[in-house]
């Protein structure tokens, strides 16, 4: 719950924007039956932030006297801030930082910068999602989350001589040229013949731009992956790092279900397909065979060591079915069988195989506003009236409230934490048995305030550099990893390892700790 931009139909939010490339291809044209659960549930109300926006800060003094030097904020400074708090602020970590940055001098020279003496500099993001983006005229954005997934040097330094090459090939441009060109052709279409003639030449130019971008991203794949070659390092590593991504989809859509939440992440719509993988493999095997240039594994790892892995508990923080936000001072318990996963504005949840799921958000409310009233003002499609029951959730004033949709139940809390804020629990079933109300009812009566002491118990979790030893396996490395779910998937997927993998004793793997 981090306060970003929400998208109810689970599309990344991220648009090429002075040159962004958020590593779009296209859009998956379809989505499997556990998001049209979470369509319906995001869809039953007004998405809304967990956190609320911060208030204005107060003015302070000025003395009269004082110069007024006060100047207009540059458009470039103010795209980065914006980028920066899209993606929940700076992430520090000096030994990453200064790496990545030595590692872009080399791109540079090797011609990933306009201007050799003017490389690229990075910002860390503090987003567990996967993700990597440029700016001009020299930002370099990348994820914390895509530093726990990358592997070695050449990995890392192929997505971003990738992201370098889109600014330089000013394909943001290009691609803003094309859409301008097809809605004038389009409304043309719709004015000079008809309605339904308009829509079949929009339709046409969707699936041109489409194949426009992915082009795109093709041609930056190639030119990202002769950079890092020039620069030294081994050319196979784009097409390892775009294996990972297609692993860690895959990963993402068995805990969560696809389409589940609303981070801006490449996964969302950026698939990693055999056939761009084949073709990074084909580009690489053009300059030399497999073993040419270096990887860099050691010198990566030991400069991310201590990363933070995944979700920041100052927002919020997933532990199994328990979800606690140690700021905001609450937490609840989902239902067993639930998988969750803490998205952009909310927490989501899918279990019986997309059959249900649940949303927790909040929104401002004034004191003087009875939750019965807002209940009825129109939030919440299906609601059933008479379902409407006040209630205390852990002594806070609640209203519960079922409503139907089509096929599907929804039993909700509308939760009065403080003066201002209200809290949303809405659980959605296909079936709602006797079983499922009792589940989805403890649930909501799990809704607590935190004690200090459960606060102070949420640590983060890291990346720990660890080497293996004599007799270790995937397995025996799993055991000291403390992630929620799936930990040999987890350890297999951060080292690129397959399940019959054998540990080398004295070599280095990652591991997720607390």
């Amino acid at each position: 719950m981090r306060g970003l931009l929400f998208s109810p139909f689970g599309k990344s939010s991220c648009v090429p924007s002075r040159g962004l490339c958020c590593l779009e291809l296209d859009r998956l044209a379809s989505r499997p039956r556990s998001f049209a659960v979470l369509f319906f549930v995001c869809s039953l109300c007004g998405c809304a932030p967990i956190v609320p926006p911060a208030a204005p800060p107060a003015a302070t003094g000025v003395p009269v006297a004082a110069p007024r030097t006060i100047a207009p904020e540059s458009p470039v400074s103010a795209e980065h801030k914006r980028m920066v708090a899209m993606f929940d602020g700076e992430y520090h970590h000096a030994a990453a930082e200064h790496y990545l940055n030595e590692v872009l001098v080399k791109l540079a020279r090797a011609g990933a910068a306009s201007d050799p003496n003017l490389p690229y500099r990075v910002t860390l993001l503090n987003s567990p999602t996967v993700n990597a983006f440029a700016l001009p005229p020299n930002d370099l954005y990348v994820t914390r989350g895509l530093l726990a997934l990358a592997n070695d040097t050449s990995e890392v330094a192929a997505v971003m001589a990738h992201e370098i090459s889109h600014i330089t090939a000013r394909h943001a441009m290009q691609r803003a040229e094309e859409e301008r060109r097809a809605a004038v052709i389009s409304k043309a279409a719709a004015i000079i013949q008809n309605k339904q003639r308009g829509q079949e030449v929009e339709a046409v130019a969707k699936r041109t731009l489409a194949r426009f971008s992915r082009q795109q991203e093709l041609d930056a794949d190639q030119s990202g992956i002769r950079i890092i070659a020039k620069a030294g390092y081994d050319p196979y590593g784009a097409s390892r790092f775009l294996s990972a991504l297609g692993r860690s989809t895959e990963l993402r859509n068995a805990l969560i279900g696809q389409g589940g939440g609303d981070r801006l992440d490449i996964l969302a719509t950026h698939p990693s397909t055999p056939e761009r993988v084949e073709q990074a493999i084909a580009a690489a095997r053009q300059i030399g065979a497999p073993g040419i240039g270096s990887t860099g594994r050691n010198s990566y790892l030991s400069a991310i060591n201590g990363v933070m892995f995944g979700d920041d508990p100052a927002n919020g923080a997933i532990r199994g079915l328990k979800f606690i936000h140690p700021r905001l001072g609450f937490g609840f318990v989902a239902p067993e069988g639930f998988m969750l996963e803490n998205s952009a504005q909310a927490v989501l949840g899918i279990a019986a195989g997309g059959n249900e799921a649940l949303r927790l958000d909040s929104v401002k409310l004034p004191q003087t506003t009875a939750l019965e009233t807002y209940a009825n003002s129109g939030w919440i499609d299906g609601l059933i009236a008479s379902s409407l029951t006040p209630v205390t959730v852990d002594g806070a004033p609640a209203l519960l409230a079922h409503a139907e949709a089509g096929e599907w139940h929804f039993r909700i809390a509308v939760i009065r934490f403080d003066t201002q804020q209200v809290y949303r629990l809405i659980f959605a079933t296909r079936v709602m048995t006797d079983d499922a109300e009792r589940r989805f009812q403890a649930s909501i009566d799990s809704f607590h305030r935190i004690s200090p002491e459960e606060a102070r118990g949420v640590h983060p979790l890291h990346i720990e550099i660890v080497t293996a030893e004599a007799g270790d396996t995937p397995e025996t490395m799993a055991k000291k990893m403390v992630v929620p779910n799936r930990p040999l998937d987890y350890f297999l997927l951060i080292n690129g390892r397959e399940p019959d993998s054998v540990l080398r004793p004295d070599e280095r793997y990652k591991i997720v700790v607390e």
